[in-house]
């Protein structure tokens, strides 16, 4: 008895001493075997258009990894690890061996929450999950090129999300958990750092008007087997961007074997010689300058025209005709004689006022800023070609902020992908009596005598211009079989609402001019658009039906 109660007091000394002299060390040492922080993945924020539609989200996914150290103080057989995550089993093993230092190695990146609950079930020495958010993108390829990509770490690569990745990024936070020896969270116990969620960004862009115009856009490349294309909708009294789409595209939610030449937003990186499309600007100089009239008459006979060493041709003799017949017919000759009867300066200041030359501060990653040299630089010949738009290199983009000057009294507002709260300040950059004038002058090109007339809208007065410029050769002059058609252009043309630009680049079907291949695209797009947005007519004629037929009903 002596015996057993001194084993006993010995185990009661023993108790005292573990839970109370030494209770601190001990907890501390059994802590730091099982304690651990974790970090707290901060969500993305979320892109949504104008209307608060998500057009790319985050959603919660786990990554499968291991610390090889562990592992290898009871290693398992990996076949069915490896079999779950259709990897190699003898790869994977390599792995884990070659990176036996490592107190972390991912084995398998973002895998859906079923497939991880059964990796768990394997209960693996070493083996655990990460949180982490994947990007999804509801729209696909209609916004891919607006929208952009996020890498695997969820960092923005192409795209707003690569522009705006500070805003939508967020701040990882972190927490002291306790894990079992499998390296799994048992419980949390403490938060360290706060963890911060990015903030949502919303767009100017309009999903419906989106999707019309990616629809209408593919159709026409694909009918006309041209090489790429690209278009743009944009809201004549904000400057924003409703709608930007090109062709060819690409799907961001699976990006396997894609060229990078996919990512790449044509109408905003690619510049092209804008051809009759600069025209009215021609004209818009002209009169600025007073030497001009609306109906000031220019030569065109016999419809070509000798400038130094160079001829420049019209598609047939016009003969005498006015400036609104020189945007109505497209005249080269015509436009030549304009833009050389006025100071080279004076023409120069109209195109670089417009942004010719100049990046529009959309604050797109890779924007480019498209040429326009100084007047001081220019020949005769050059001063006559920039008339009709050749000798100088714009983006789609730039060619559509342009024309919002014509559909917003002259001045020139900036450019937004993001949804305005206000009218953004704009600057003067023509006459309101010019743009009056010259909105005459481009409704009449899409009547059934202009080069437009494919253009126009049952119900609602379109203005615009059409254009076709040749693509330079490798030989250094101008190729006889590659083209690029456009159209510019605003409705309804009483109070612009929308302007649109389509850029249609090499048609390969013996079609290539603006008014046969653009000008279509902008018909179908923008008699949508203006339904969909609950435009009113503003054709007087339409007008005038369509109040009869109200009465009739009632």
């Amino acid at each position: 008895m002596f015996l057993v109660m001194g084993a006993c007091a010995v185990l009661v000394w023993r108790a005292v001493d573990l839970h109370v002299f030494n209770k601190t060390f001990l907890q501390n040492q059994g802590d730091a075997r099982s304690l651990r922080v974790d970090t707290v993945v901060a969500n993305r924020g979320m892109i949504t258009d104008r209307h608060g539609e998500p057009v790319a989200i985050s959603t919660p996914v786990d990554s499968v990894w291991i610390h090889p150290e562990i592992y290898l103080k009871e290693p398992q057989d990996l076949s069915s690890l490896a079999k779950l995550l259709k990897l190699d089993a003898s790869k994977l093993r390599a792995k884990v061996l070659k990176r036996k230092s490592r107190e972390f190695v991912y084995l398998k990146r973002r895998i859906n929450p079923e497939l991880a609950k059964q990796v768990m079930q394997l209960e693996i020495p070493g083996v655990s999950l990460q949180r982490e958010f994947r990007r999804y993108y509801p729209m696909g390829e209609v916004g891919a090129h607006i929208i952009g990509f996020t890498n695997v770490d969820d960092m923005g690569q192409e795209g707003l999300e690569l522009a705006y990745n500070d805003w939508l990024k967020g701040e990882d936070g972190q927490q002291r958990v306790i894990k079992d020896r499998l390296g799994r969270v048992i419980k949390p116990v403490a938060l360290i750092k706060q963890v911060h969620p990015g903030k949502e960004l919303r767009l100017s862009l309009d999903r419906r008007l989106q999707y019309l115009t990616y629809r209408e856009l593919k159709r026409t490349v694909f009918k006309h087997r041209a090489k790429s294309g690209s278009a743009i909708i944009l809201d004549a009294k904000t400057g924003e961007i409703l709608s930007l789409v090109n062709q060819p595209s690409y799907n961001p939610n699976n990006r396997r074997n894609l060229k990078g030449s996919r990512y790449r937003n044509r109408a905003v990186t690619d510049t092209f010689e804008p051809g009759s499309s600069v025209k009215p600007f021609t004209v818009a100089a002209a009169l600025e300058s007073g030497q001009f009239s609306s109906r000031s008459i220019i030569d065109t006979s016999p419809g070509r025209y000798r400038v130094g060493q160079s001829t420049i041709r019209d598609i047939r003799n016009f003969g005498r005709i006015n400036l609104a017949t020189v945007i109505q017919k497209s005249s080269n000759v015509g436009a030549s004689k304009v833009a050389l009867a006025i100071p080279g300066e004076n023409l120069w200041r109209v195109h670089n006022g417009l942004g010719f030359g100049m990046s529009t501060g959309s604050g797109y990653p890779g924007e480019v800023e498209g040429v326009l040299t100084h007047s001081a630089e220019w020949r005769e010949i050059d001063q006559a070609t920039l008339a009709f738009g050749y000798g100088m290199a714009v983006t789609p983009l730039q060619l559509a902020r342009a024309y919002t000057v014509l559909a917003n009294d002259g001045v020139l507002l900036p450019i937004s992908f993001l949804a305005q709260t206000a009218v953004p300040q704009g600057e003067r950059v023509l006459k309101a009596k010019t743009v009056r004038q010259l909105s005459n002058m481009l409704e009449k090109v899409v009547t059934g005598e202009g080069t437009g007339s494919k253009a126009r809208i049952a119900g609602y007065r379109v203005a615009g211009k059409t254009g076709t410029t040749k693509k330079t050769s490798t030989d250094g002059g101008y190729a006889d079989d590659r083209y690029i058609s456009v159209f510019a252009g605003m409705a309804p043309a009483s109070d612009p609402r929308l302007v649109m630009v389509v850029m249609i680049n090499e048609p390969r079907d013996k079609v290539y001019y603006g008014g046969e291949v653009a000008a279509p695209v902008f018909s179908k797009v923008m008699a949508g658009a203006l339904r969909l947005m609950n435009i009113a007519p503003d054709e007087k004629d339409y007008q005038s039906v369509h109040m009869a037929a109200l009465g009739e009903n009632k």
